[in-house]
Formats: C-alpha cells, sequence, structure tokens
C-alpha cells in the first residue's frame, strides 16, 4: 500500500430524545462523499480508541463518522440507566444516520460496539450495507463480562469514592505526548461514579445481544473479527457469529489487540471489505441539510 492521503477531520454534534429529555452526542468525521461508514467504541471507552482506522478508512476516499455514544468521551453523561443498553445505543447509531444524511452505512464496532452495530442491523436491517465486528461479546464472554462489569457496577455505586479517587488521580496527566493506548486509557478513567454505574446497571440488565435467530437473519455482508488470546472476547464467539450469518468472513487476528497494536494489516483488510460493501451506495446523495 502507498502513502495514504490525507482526509480531512471535523468535530460535530447532534441531539437525541431520551428519557430525561434531551441529550447531545458528539462525533469526529473523517473524509467525505456518500460511501459512509460509522464506527462504535467498547463500553466506557471514547471514540478516540477508532481513531487510527477511521483515518486509515478515510484515506481511502470513504465517508467515515465515529461516534461517542451517551456515557462515553464527549456526549453526554447522563446518571438514569433507563439511558443505557445495547440497544439505546443502536438507536443513537440510526439518530446519527438520520443526522448526516447518509440512508445506509457500513456499521462496524469492537466488544460491545460489535454488538451494538449487530443490534443496528436487527432493528434497522435497511440502513446497514455492511457489518464489521471486532471481538462480539456473545455466549462464551458472556460470564466473563458479566464478572468485569458487576465488581465495577457495585464499585461505582457503594464505593463511589474509588471511582472518583481514579478519576482525579488521573485527570491532571497530560496526553499530549502520550502513546495513543495510554491516552485512551486516561480518558475510560475520566469518570463520574453515577454514570458509571448507570451503564453498567443499564447493559447488564438490557438485551446485551440480538438473539441466534435474529443474528441468522442478518443478511448485510459481515466481516467478524476474531481475538486470539483474548479471554474477554473468546475466538469462539467470533466462530459462532460467523458461522450464523450466511456468507460472512472472519478474519483472525495474529495476535491479542493486533488492530490497536500493529493496525496495517487489519487497517487493510477493513478498507478493502469496507469499500466493497459502500460500492452501491456510492450512487446514494447525501441529505444532509445545511
Amino acid at each position: 500500500m502507498g502513502r495514504a492521503a490525507l482526509a480531512s477531520e471535523m468535530v460535530g454534534q447532534c441531539f437525541i430524545e431520551g428519557p430525561r429529555g434531551r441529550d447531545r452526542l458528539e462525533f469526529t468525521e473523517y473524509g467525505g462523499g456518500d460511501a459512509w461508514v460509522v464506527l462504535v467504541p467498547p463500553l466506557l471507552v471514547s471514540r478516540r480508541v477508532h481513531a487510527h482506522a477511521a483515518r486509515a478508512l478515510a484515506s481511502s476516499g470513504l465517508h467515515v463518522v465515529v461516534l461517542d455514544p451517551l456515557g462515553h468521551g464527549r456526549s453526554d453523561r447522563p446518571e438514569d440507566p433507563l439511558s443505557y443498553s445495547v440497544t439505546a445505543y443502536a438507536e443513537q447509531v440510526v439518530a446519527l444516520l438520520d443526522h448526516m444524511g447518509a440512508s445506509r452505512a457500513v456499521i462496524g464496532g469492537s466488544s460491545l460496539g460489535a454488538n451494538v452495530a449487530l443490534e443496528v442491523a436487527a432493528i434497522a436491517p435497511e440502513r446497514v450495507s455492511g457489518l464489521v465486528l471486532d471481538g462480539p461479546v456473545l455466549d462464551n464472554a458472556l460470564a466473563v463480562q458479566m464478572a468485569l462489569l458487576t465488581p465495577v457496577l457495585l464499585a461505582a455505586r457503594y464505593l463511589p469514592l474509588s471511582v472518583t479517587a481514579l478519576r482525579t488521580a488521573t485527570r491532571p496527566v497530560p496526553r499530549r505526548l502520550l502513546p495513543p493506548w495510554l491516552r485512551i486509557a486516561l480518558d475510560t478513567f475520566d469518570q463520574r461514579p453515577g454514570v458509571v454505574a448507570a451503564a453498567a446497571h443499564g447493559v447488564l440488565f438490557g438485551r446485551f445481544a440480538p438473539s441466534s435467530v435474529e443474528r441468522a437473519a442478518i443478511t448485510a455482508p459481515t466481516l467478524v473479527l476474531a481475538r486470539s488470546g483474548d479471554p474477554f472476547h473468546p475466538v469462539a464467539d467470533a466462530e459462532l457469529l460467523a458461522g450464523e450469518i450466511a456468507g460472512s468472513t472472519i478474519e483472525h487476528a495474529s495476535a491479542p489487540l493486533e488492530w490497536r497494536r500493529r493496525p496495517e494489516r487489519l487497517d487493510l483488510v477493513v478498507t478493502r471489505f469496507a469499500r466493497e460493501c459502500a460500492r452501491p451506495g456510492l450512487r446514494n446523495r447525501r441529505t444532509r441539510s445545511s
């Protein structure tokens, strides 16, 4: 691959109506054109986690939007558990597509963000031109995810000073000179206990993913990224999903977190897939009003 072309970047916002009123979502838009890709981060992780992938996709001519769902990054952070669930996040993605004037898009996500992408395909299949599912969280990961999220919920609700202390200790650390992975970690620690408790509660007690029957009904082209050696995202879940969705493709990472630590190979795989999915959509016109 030659040197990537530069692509424009712009921060934007949109508003949604939620249980407590109007909420603000923030996103970053990369590149331009009518071939859309939307990327969703893992639970409580900021959209910065997908910045490198978004730049790689945009430099190939795709129009990429990376979203901070409610409770993430610089979007609003309500302390109401009813604001949070995989389905609520999927509805926010659809609202983002409406705001951008995008009739269809490749929807991608990592970890629980992959589940959100699946949920978009279940509730609004006509808006999905393809799926990129990085480390989906399904049957084989459920126990370990609950073991991870339950202590987080309990600490945030009954030991809120622990969350506040972590935020106080890490917030003053200057981000500018740090490596990207450390900046992402510090952003994740920058949380208020009420938000952490509400998000963990909403996700744990809500619908975690579309059912197996619903997943088998998905017809959008699908690329599943299997994370080798990651106990929180077992390869078995990726293989299960690839077996359920007809015609899907599975790509095995050569090492844990390859798409974060050494992204070049998987950036190329995802870019080729997204461009192929978006090909019919190149004829769609952008309808966002000025």
